[in-house]
């Protein structure tokens, strides 16, 4: 256990945030710090083929050990951190033996962890619980995956008498910022398929996720000195939020879950002569998926057309941008790969939780790059916050199913 936890520290206390203004990959010049330090560290616990490119994507190998053919299987996870909540100074701290009542993680400025509010916390009680200090989130998104895929190859390799074909290992930049895949070099990694170690609770198990976009709906205005604006000033502002306002008011992310989809309005910037609105929009199902993207350009029409005669213009300019979409249409094909992953919680005795992710992850990108991807829990709660946790026997059971699901897959059978 104290092994998990030193690996983990050493990755979570360097900073990686990643930049979603930046037009460079990675993102951030300090996510090349940690993808440095993995690096060594896959070559000092003797992995081979150990490569970095220049864009920080990292991947290596652990060969086969079996004399007959086995499909070539990866393990994939980030380096990078939300630029959400800020990952810089991270303090992580231990609470060994969970007794079930709050946390203090950080007592001058009376922030908690209180299992009334997060009530998974109790999941855990007699568990090592590593947390915040309160001021940064921790980072187990996704440096738990990583903690977990490093720790099982080295124990693959110190233990030759387990049994595995040849796995692949690959660690990639900016994800949290939807371009973790996208010079991700599938033909290089030459997987037949691969699991990413980025979900949350112990046992999940996920393969469907939201078809995802992303809209910037800008608006312009007339400026006029308000004494004199009747009939000619325009406020943009107030056109941005006349559009949110026609948004369905119970299709938001604090009033969904599951297969429900939604609009959520993340950013919004201006003045009276412009203003944009960063909206994204999320939904399982490819047809309303469609059908909330032409909402989006409706209710933008309507405002124009309302505008028409008096601006002589569109006031209103919808961009709407696909981000990635639902993995299921190319998983559901070679569904083995989900079967090997549940056979391989049912036999180390964790319940799998088979659900939709109501999100995305590399997985979702890379499935339809040709490497079918579902996604495995690695063990964090509370991802992109100061209420983020992690159970070191989460990350441990994480462990155990990479190297069972390595041990199924290379059955003759």
């Amino acid at each position: 256990m104290q092994h998990i936890i030193d690996r983990f520290i050493s990755y979570v206390t360097v900073d990686t945030e990643s930049d979603p203004n930046s037009d460079t990959t990675p993102s951030t010049a300090k996510q090349w710090d940690l993808a440095n330090q993995l690096v060594e560290e896959l070559k000092n616990i003797g992995l081979d083929d150990v490569t970095i490119d220049e864009n920080a994507y990292i991947m290596a190998t652990l060969p086969s050990n079996v004399d007959h053919e086995v499909p070539v299987i990866g393990f994939v996870s980030h380096f990078d951190t939300t630029p959400d909540f800020t990952g810089a100074n991270i303090k992580p701290q231990i609470v060994p033996n969970y007794d079930g009542n709050d946390i203090i993680l950080n007592k001058e400025l009376n922030i908690v962890l209180s299992p009334n509010y997060f009530k998974d916390l109790l999941l855990y009680k007699g568990q090592t619980l590593i947390t915040t200090d309160g001021t940064t989130l921790l980072g187990a998104d996704d440096k738990a995956g990583i903690t977990e895929i490093v720790t099982a190859m080295e124990y693959l390799i110190q233990h030759p008498e387990i049994k595995h074909g040849k796995i692949r290992i690959g660690f990639t930049p900016d994800e949290e910022i939807g371009r973790g895949a996208h010079k991700f070099d599938v033909a290089k990694f030459g997987a037949e398929w691969a699991y990413t170690m980025d979900g949350s609770q112990i046992g999940e198990l996920e393969y469907e996720n939201f078809n995802a976009a992303g809209a910037k709906i800008t608006f312009k205005g007339k400026s006029v000195h308000p004494g004199y604006a009747k009939g000619k000033m325009i406020n943009s502002m107030l056109i941005a939020n006349k559009f949110i306002s026609k948004l369905p008011k119970e299709e938001v992310p604090e009033k969904t879950s599951g297969y429900e989809g939604f609009f959520h309005v993340v950013g919004i910037n201006g003045s009276i002569e412009e203003t944009t609105v960063q909206l994204i929009i999320r939904d399982h199902d490819r047809k309303k998926f469609e059908k909330r993207k032409k909402l989006v350009q409706k209710i933008t029409e309507k405002i124009n057309r309302k505008f028409a005669k008096q601006f002589g213009e569109d006031i209103a300019i919808a961009e709407v941008k696909d981000s990635y979409f639902n993995m299921k249409e190319k998983v559901e094909p070679v569904m083995h790969i989900v079967d090997i992953a549940e056979r391989a919680m049912n036999e180390l005795g964790i319940k799998p939780l088979i659900k939709p992710i109501r999100g995305g992850t590399d997985g979702s990108q890379l499935s339809y790059m040709g490497l079918p991807c579902p996604n495995i829990f690695a063990g964090g709660h509370n991802f992109h916050g100061k209420y983020e946790y992690v159970p070191v026997e989460s990350m441990q059971k994480a462990i155990e199913v990479i190297v069972k699901i390595a041990e199924l897959t290379a059955e003759k059978k």
